[in-house]
Protein backbone atom coordinates (compact mmCIF):
# COMPACT_ATOMS: atom_id res chain seq x y z
CA UNK A 1 0.00 0.00 0.00
CA UNK A 2 1.37 3.44 -0.94
CA UNK A 3 1.52 6.68 0.95
CA UNK A 4 -1.77 8.46 1.52
CA UNK A 5 -2.47 11.33 -0.87
CA UNK A 6 -6.11 12.02 -0.04
CA UNK A 7 -6.71 14.67 2.63
CA UNK A 8 -8.58 13.47 5.70
CA UNK A 9 -9.27 15.32 8.92
CA UNK A 10 -7.80 12.45 10.95
CA UNK A 11 -4.54 12.58 9.02
CA UNK A 12 -4.39 16.37 9.31
CA UNK A 13 -4.92 16.17 13.09
CA UNK A 14 -2.20 13.54 13.43
CA UNK A 15 0.28 15.72 11.52
CA UNK A 16 -0.53 18.78 13.64
CA UNK A 17 -0.29 16.83 16.90
CA UNK A 18 3.13 15.50 15.98
CA UNK A 19 4.38 18.94 14.99
CA UNK A 20 3.14 20.40 18.28
CA UNK A 21 5.06 17.58 20.00
CA UNK A 22 8.33 18.87 18.44
CA UNK A 23 8.56 16.57 15.46
CA UNK A 24 9.54 18.06 12.13
CA UNK A 25 7.36 17.75 9.05
CA UNK A 26 10.31 16.07 7.34
CA UNK A 27 10.46 13.42 10.06
CA UNK A 28 6.69 12.89 10.05
CA UNK A 29 6.64 12.43 6.29
CA UNK A 30 9.37 9.76 6.44
CA UNK A 31 6.80 7.40 7.97
CA UNK A 32 5.29 5.11 5.34
CA UNK A 33 1.77 5.64 6.70
CA UNK A 34 2.06 9.43 6.29
CA UNK A 35 1.80 11.49 3.11
CA UNK A 36 4.87 12.79 1.33
CA UNK A 37 6.06 16.24 2.39
CA UNK A 38 5.08 17.65 -1.01
CA UNK A 39 1.53 16.39 -0.47
CA UNK A 40 1.24 18.12 2.90
CA UNK A 41 2.65 21.33 1.42
CA UNK A 42 0.08 21.19 -1.38
CA UNK A 43 -2.68 20.78 1.23
CA UNK A 44 -1.36 23.85 3.04
CA UNK A 45 -1.45 25.85 -0.20
CA UNK A 46 -5.02 24.76 -1.00
CA UNK A 47 -7.51 27.54 -0.19
CA UNK A 48 -10.15 24.87 0.40
CA UNK A 49 -8.16 23.59 3.37
CA UNK A 50 -7.94 26.86 5.33
CA UNK A 51 -8.91 25.10 8.57
CA UNK A 52 -5.94 22.73 8.20
CA UNK A 53 -3.66 25.67 7.43
CA UNK A 54 -4.83 27.44 10.61
CA UNK A 55 -4.42 24.30 12.73
CA UNK A 56 -0.96 23.71 11.25
CA UNK A 57 0.05 27.32 12.05
CA UNK A 58 -1.18 26.87 15.63
CA UNK A 59 0.83 23.64 15.93
CA UNK A 60 3.95 25.52 14.78
CA UNK A 61 3.31 28.21 17.42
CA UNK A 62 2.97 25.51 20.08
CA UNK A 63 6.25 24.08 18.80
CA UNK A 64 7.91 27.48 19.31
CA UNK A 65 6.56 27.72 22.86
CA UNK A 66 7.93 24.23 23.55
CA UNK A 67 11.38 25.27 22.36
CA UNK A 68 11.31 28.31 24.64
CA UNK A 69 10.33 26.11 27.59
CA UNK A 70 13.38 23.96 26.86
CA UNK A 71 15.78 26.90 26.83
CA UNK A 72 15.74 27.28 30.61
CA UNK A 73 15.90 23.52 31.17
CA UNK A 74 18.98 23.20 28.97
CA UNK A 75 20.65 26.21 30.59
CA UNK A 76 19.96 24.89 34.11
CA UNK A 77 21.13 21.33 33.38
CA UNK A 78 24.67 21.08 34.73
CA UNK A 79 24.83 17.29 34.72
CA UNK A 80 27.61 16.98 32.12
CA UNK A 81 29.45 20.27 32.65
CA UNK A 82 32.26 18.65 34.63
CA UNK A 83 34.15 15.40 34.07
CA UNK A 84 36.59 13.53 36.25
CA UNK A 85 40.24 14.11 35.47
CA UNK A 86 42.29 10.93 35.79
CA UNK A 87 45.99 10.22 35.76
CA UNK A 88 47.76 7.49 33.74
CA UNK A 89 46.94 4.92 36.44
CA UNK A 90 43.23 5.71 36.12
CA UNK A 91 42.99 7.40 39.51
CA UNK A 92 40.78 10.46 39.87
CA UNK A 93 42.92 13.54 40.35
CA UNK A 94 40.22 16.20 40.13
CA UNK A 95 37.60 17.66 37.87
CA UNK A 96 37.76 19.56 34.62
CA UNK A 97 35.25 21.53 32.63
CA UNK A 98 33.61 19.52 29.87
CA UNK A 99 33.88 22.11 27.11
CA UNK A 100 32.22 19.88 24.52
CA UNK A 101 29.06 19.45 26.61
CA UNK A 102 28.93 23.16 27.39
CA UNK A 103 29.33 24.12 23.71
CA UNK A 104 26.64 21.60 22.75
CA UNK A 105 24.27 23.15 25.30
CA UNK A 106 25.03 26.61 23.92
CA UNK A 107 24.28 25.37 20.41
CA UNK A 108 21.04 23.72 21.51
CA UNK A 109 19.93 26.94 23.21
CA UNK A 110 20.89 29.16 20.26
CA UNK A 111 19.17 26.87 17.75
CA UNK A 112 15.93 26.71 19.72
CA UNK A 113 15.97 30.45 20.28
CA UNK A 114 16.50 31.12 16.56
CA UNK A 115 13.70 28.74 15.56
CA UNK A 116 11.30 30.25 18.12
CA UNK A 117 12.10 33.75 16.82
CA UNK A 118 11.30 32.64 13.27
CA UNK A 119 8.15 30.70 14.14
CA UNK A 120 6.70 33.33 16.48
CA UNK A 121 8.46 36.64 15.77
CA UNK A 122 5.92 38.87 17.52
CA UNK A 123 6.44 37.03 20.79
CA UNK A 124 10.06 35.84 20.61
CA UNK A 125 11.66 38.05 17.95
CA UNK A 126 14.05 40.87 18.70
CA UNK A 127 12.28 44.05 19.73
CA UNK A 128 13.25 47.09 17.70
CA UNK A 129 12.78 50.34 19.57
CA UNK A 130 12.32 53.37 17.32
CA UNK A 131 14.41 56.38 18.18
CA UNK A 132 12.50 59.30 19.58
CA UNK A 133 12.51 62.42 17.43
CA UNK A 134 14.04 63.10 14.06
CA UNK A 135 17.58 64.39 13.86
CA UNK A 136 20.29 65.39 11.43
CA UNK A 137 20.00 64.53 7.75
CA UNK A 138 16.51 63.02 8.03
CA UNK A 139 15.20 66.21 9.62
CA UNK A 140 16.75 68.30 6.85
CA UNK A 141 15.30 66.00 4.18
CA UNK A 142 11.81 66.33 5.65
CA UNK A 143 12.17 70.10 5.75
CA UNK A 144 13.34 70.19 2.12
CA UNK A 145 10.41 68.15 0.78
CA UNK A 146 7.74 69.77 2.94
CA UNK A 147 4.95 70.87 0.61
CA UNK A 148 6.85 70.00 -2.57
CA UNK A 149 5.40 66.60 -3.37
CA UNK A 150 2.05 65.59 -4.83
CA UNK A 151 0.56 69.05 -4.45
CA UNK A 152 0.57 68.93 -0.67
CA UNK A 153 0.07 72.29 1.01
CA UNK A 154 3.12 73.89 2.57
CA UNK A 155 3.27 73.05 6.22
CA UNK A 156 4.78 76.45 7.11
Amino acid sequence: MGRPTKFTQALAEKICERIADRESLRSICRDEDMPAKSTVLSWLADDGKAAFRARYALAREILADGFVDELVEIADDRSNDWIEKKNAAGETTGWQENGEAIRRSQLRIATRQWVAEKLKPKKYGAKVEPEQGVTGEVSQLLEDINGKTRGLPNGG
